[in-house]
């Protein structure tokens, strides 16, 4: 959805799963952090590179039913022919 007060576009992406217990959300974009025994712990690290590198947001929340939720801000300004 846009966000008119952030001129931003947010996308919510967000389960109802078992969550990520606190400790491992502040880790979570760390490069080579992994809960997995064969994963290499980048992917979450290169999502917020580029997220930064477009000069957005994206952070880690516990979910509404318990779940993880992510959340990307990505800057959108309106055009000034838009009302």
């Amino acid at each position: 959805r846009y966000e008119s007060q952030l001129q931003a576009v947010r996308l919510t992406v967000e389960d109802w799963g078992t969550g990520i217990p606190a400790e491992m959300r502040e880790k979570l974009f760390m490069p080579y952090f992994s809960t997995k025994r064969h994963g290499t712990g980048l992917g979450l690290a290169i999502v917020q590179q580029i997220v930064s590198d477009h000069h957005g947001y994206v952070r880690v929340q516990e979910g509404a039913e318990g779940g993880t939720r992510f959340v990307l801000d990505l800057p959108a300004p309106l055009p000034s022919f838009c009302p």
